[in-house]
């Protein structure tokens, strides 16, 4: 199916990774992939995903029982048959924008010049080296993917002169200017509110700037940074004197990128460190043997016509032989002979989760090369996770016989780890929570290596999401025909279709305190580990809070957009994942929000702001009110301001503002346009004129203070009908009234529709910082109390006709276009922007910061969830050493990446003795057969297994025990009698444990838990 333009609704969260022009340019691209093993259906389903014109996939041989491993589109009744053919329908239902096609012949070069992209995956040497230079002639973007085992390589070559139109994607750098001087340089000092992000060497360009105005119609001056608020520019000495005001923003620029074809770059890599990009600082010396061991891979197999045996020590020793023949040919004297042989004893295996992040990564510079968007790999890249490996001290001996295949669906699994791992996979317990992007990456990882799939073995799969159009541009389990099923369910069938031996449950909870009586002690306790696939900081920092007091691992990841992390956590290993440290996204302070926007993030704000008070927040207060006898009494008690105006959008709503018929919703709008954008503006101009000067005599209006000015409605003004057509049927569908869209009717209804006349009053106040507004609000108490008791009394005088009545309060979605969501946000942001001369933003834009979207792309997916399964692998192995774990954090824009070992768990000393957090005091309070434990029972029993004298006992706020209280009456209290007294409520049915926090006399300050066993 040809795309004539974009579709936004299938690519939105990839669109603001890649923009719309490179996205165009991507969609005339044709690509061709060659091998269909893991390796390269990894790569296809990405570039598909992405929306390329077309992929064609090549494959000539047939599908084998190892290709099961990794392949997820074969199945064991594909055995025999060719991989591509297999592979294409599967493919081809990813996308229905990108044409699939399959080639069984072989790459001769009359069919490789009908591609702009060529993928070679598992490719011998001879065949890389003919494609390549036959792709660099024909200015052919050329990439090498190939993976073995635990290993693997990608080679790009983009060509003699490849333009890079963005090199990271990043959101261009702005800033409100304070000064300019003038001088040779200029320096350009921003303001104070937070630093410049600028970086020397940048361009930027002026626009705004009052007085010195020459720099706003300059073509991009590059900068030099002189600290974290000002930098130098070109010479301004003759330039007109700086007055006030400005805007510099970053302009992005091209650059021209050389690359060497295949045949000089295996040479030079060695004499040019710089070709090898580090993908993990501490192994660098293992990149440069891994380009030797690769090559002499090649040499191996043309010779032996094979690849080294599974764990043979013979073959082994003649892979490190021939790579010292390449080392001495090329002089290099560095070789890591323990990395040659452990590549030869694992080069045989095909391992999903490789195979996804080298997958991940390959897929991404395809983008790069259809779109010129971001910095290409230049040009080698190595990657191995050998430490995955089980170590012969711990009890582990991999040998020959336990490696060799078995005609097995994971046959290239045990190539690398045996079979008694892969029967341990099989047992595991995995809960898996969310099955949005990395969740599917996830669970077809799972699918491929088998975890939970024999006898004892289960996966539960939570996810509270229903699938959405959106979804299907990266969450590859879903389809067209899923949309509006819930994902959890639709994820277990999939991926039961991959593994037809999967054990897959699926829920369709919140992880959250509130399903607890689901998520309980027993339901942990069988578990062998937690995934973690969520998007919101709260949700895994609860998910790690269970983690820790069950003493289970976790594994968490996450992504935005090119850039992505993943974190293991090991029970009394490493530290957690730990309490959220910032509330997210800065908080804009209220008075900026009200009065003073300098930002399109502001006025978006404010407009999201304005739609939750006006459309979701009122018409909840009015059926709370309407259903709730108590609700006036609790609003009250929140406080006087709060309850005036909570109590008073309540009796606007019942009274002067309740609509009767459509053209009162038309005039409500239209009364409420002039008072957004002309009378709360002329007020604030009231008290604060144009001209007005601060203490110090300085001008008010400057710096983030942008002078504002009215507007004047007018029904030809396109966003001024916008915003009356969107605010008149919101307000109809809160009182279940029709609206239209028709415009003619609209204007037809504002002909007749009188605006109150408004005059600015010298009365108001206006507050211009947060603790000023703090401090009216003080001031105005004794008012707020009067107005709050007309306004009681006015509520009890309301009479309703219709008893049933209730509000449709609406909850802000901003994915459908039908529902003027979004009609409302981007009219009213741009109105306010308007306002004051703030550059407007398109709906694009206004829906990723209104709708506080996360940016995704399918590449990132598939490259975290591939690293979160390598640190799987050591979990189920038992992994005891910290220098076994890696932590990551990697941008594929920028070929970045960071791999760390995981920090230890914090130690802390109670009476001598070193704990941890994973740490607890476990207590059984009831033996079978006996009668539970009293609080006489539990003091003692902790003096005398742990040696500590409790003073005092805590759970949550209640106060359990005390003993500088008289609490001697609670000695002989069963201890659920204890927290029920204490609490004054019953413990819940499908408690199981209670959490009890002790004071010692030997560590007041002791946080240690006391678990106690229910039952």
């Amino acid at each position: 199916m040809a795309q004539t333009d974009i579709d936004e609704g299938l690519y939105s969260r990839q669109l603001y990774v890649i923009d719309h022009d490179a996205m165009r340019r991507m969609g005339k691209a044709d690509v061709l992939i060659a091998g269909m093993r893991g390796l390269g259906v990894e790569i296809a389903k990405n570039v598909i995903l992405a929306g390329v014109r077309s992929v064609t996939v090549q494959d000539e041989g047939v599908v084998e029982w190892r290709d099961l491993s990794s392949q997820f589109y074969l199945k064991d009744a594909d055995l025999g048959q060719n991989r591509a053919l297999c592979s294409e329908k599967q493919l081809s239902s990813l996308n229905v924008y990108v044409r699939v096609s399959a080639w069984t012949n072989k790459l001769n070069e009359d069919f490789l010049s009908k591609f702009q992209v060529v993928v070679l995956t598992n490719s011998p040497l001879e065949e890389q080296l003919r494609v390549g230079e036959f792709c660099h002639s024909n200015n052919i973007k050329f990439i090498v993917a190939d993976t073995r085992g635990l290993c693997g390589q990608l080679f790009c070559d983009f060509g003699e002169s490849f333009e890079v139109r963005d090199t990271n994607g990043e959101t261009p750098v702005s800033a409100m200017i304070a000064h300019i001087s003038k001088e040779n340089p200029g320096i350009v000092t921003c303001t104070d509110e937070e630093s410049h992000e600028f970086t020397d060497g940048m361009f930027v360009t002026f626009s705004e700037v009052q007085g010195m105005t020459e720099l706003n119609s300059c073509s991009p001056i590059e900068i030099k940074v002189r600290d974290s608020y000002s930098f130098t520019i070109c010479d301004t000495s003759n330039f007109s004197e700086y007055v006030k005001g400005g805007v510099v923003t970053e302009v992005k620029q091209p650059e021209l990128l050389n690359f060497k074809p295949l045949n000089v770059a295996l040479d030079e890599a060695l004499r040019n460190p710089e070709l090898v990009e580090m993908t993990d600082y501490g192994k660098t010396q293992r990149h440069l043997s891994l380009h030797l061991a690769f090559q002499a891979l090649h040499r191996f197999t043309q010779k032996y016509s094979r690849t080294p045996h599974p764990r043979s020590q013979a073959d082994a020793e003649v892979l490190l032989t021939i790579t010292k023949e390449i080392c001495t040919d090329a002089k290099f004297d560095e070789l890591d002979e323990d990395v040659v042989r452990n590549l030869s004893l694992v080069a045989s295996g095909d391992l999903a989760p490789v195979n996804a992040f080298i997958g991940g990564l390959a897929a991404q510079e395809v983008v790069k090369a259809c779109s010129g968007k971001f910095t290409p790999l230049r040009q080698w890249l190595y990657f191995d996770a050998l430490e995955c490996l089980p170590l012969e001290e711990d009890g582990v001996v991999l040998t020959e016989d336990s490696c060799a295949p078995r005609d097995s669906r994971y046959d290239g699994q045990i190539a690398v780890f045996g079979s008694d791992f892969q029967d341990k996979l099989k047992k595991q317990n995995y809960f898996l929570v969310g099955a949005g992007a990395i969740g599917c990456e996830l669970l077809k990882n799972f699918a491929l290596i088998g975890l939970g799939a024999g006898e004892g073995g289960k996966i539960t799969v939570t996810d509270m999401d229903s699938i959405e159009r959106s979804n299907l541009n990266r969450q590859f389990l879903f389809r067209s025909q899923d949309i509006g099923r819930l994902k959890s369910e639709v994820a277990a069938e999939s991926v039961k279709e991959m593994n037809p031996y999967m054990n897959i449950i699926s829920h369709q909870n919140r992880v959250c305190a509130e399903t607890e009586e689901v998520y309980t002690y027993s339901f942990y306790s069988q578990l062998d580990g937690v995934a973690a696939a969520l998007d919101n900081v709260d949700a895994r920092v609860y998910l790690d809070q269970c983690c820790v007091r069950n003493k289970k691992p976790m594994l968490e990841g996450g992504t935005l957009g090119s850039k992505g992390h993943t974190l293991v956590v090991v029970p009394h290993l490493t530290e957690s994942y730990g309490p959220s440290t910032s509330g997210g996204q800065k908080a804009i302070p209220i008075c900026t929000l009200k009065n003073f926007p300098h930002r399109i993030e502001h006025t978006l704000q404010w407009a999201r702001d304005q739609f939750e008070g006006l459309f979701k927040q009122t018409a909840e207060n009015v059926n709370h009110y309407l259903s709730d006898p108590t609700f006036v009494d609790r609003t009250v008690a929140r406080g006087d301001v709060e309850a005036v105006e909570m109590l008073e959008g309540v009796y606007r709503c019942l009274s002067e503002e309740w609509p009767q018929n459509w053209a009162d919703c038309i005039s409500w709008a239209r009364k409420q346009w002039e008072t957004l954008y002309n009378n709360h503006i002329r007020q604030l101009l009231h008290c604060f004129p144009p001209d007005q000067v601060t203490s110090s005599g300085l001008p008010f209006w400057m710096g983030a203070k942008r002078c504002p000015h009215p507007l004047t409605f007018d029904t030809n003004n396109t966003t001024h009908m916008d915003f009356i057509v969107a605010a008149a049927n919101l307000y109809g569908q809160i009182y279940g009234i029709t609206g239209s869209r028709n415009r003619a009717d609209i204007q037809s209804v504002l002909q007749g529709v009188k605006v109150p006349v408004f005059t600015p009053k010298s009365s108001v106040k206006i507050a211009e910082t947060d603790q000023q507004l703090k401090e009216e609000n003080e001031e105005r108490k004794e008012e707020d109390k009067v107005k709050l008791e007309m306004l009681k009394e006015k509520l009890s005088k309301l009479q309703l006709t219709n008893q049933n009545f209730r509000m449709h309060p609406q909850e802000f979605e901003k994915d459908d276009d039908s529902n003027f969501h979004m009609d409302y946000i981007v009219a009213t942001s741009n109105l306010r922007a308007e306002n004051y001369d703030i550059p407007t933003a398109d709906r694009h834009k206004s829906k990723l910061i209104a709708g506080r979207i996360i940016p995704a792309i399918a590449t990132t997916t598939a490259a975290i969830a591939g690293l979160m399964c390598l640190e799987l692998y050591k979990l189920v192995q038992g992994h005891r050493r910290i220098t076994s774990y890696r932590n990551a954090y990697l941008n594929l824009a920028t070929q970045y990446f960071v791999f760390s070992q995981p920090c230890a768990a914090p130690t802390f000393t109670v009476a001598e003795k070193r704990y941890s957090l994973w740490d607890d005091f476990l207590v059984q309070g009831r033996l079978e057969g006996q009668k539970e434990m009293t609080l006489e029972e539990l003091l003692k029993h902790i003096k005398e297994k742990y040696k500590l004298n409790i003073t005092g006992l805590y759970y949550g706020p209640a106060v359990l025990y005390s003993n500088i209280s008289d609490h001697t009456g609670r000695l002989k209290l069963s201890i659920t009698d204890l927290v029920r007294s204490a609490t004054k409520r019953e413990i819940p049915d499908h408690q199981q444990i209670l959490e009890i926090i002790p004071s010692f006399e030997e560590d007041e300050d002791c946080m240690m838990p006391i678990r106690y066993l229910l039952r």
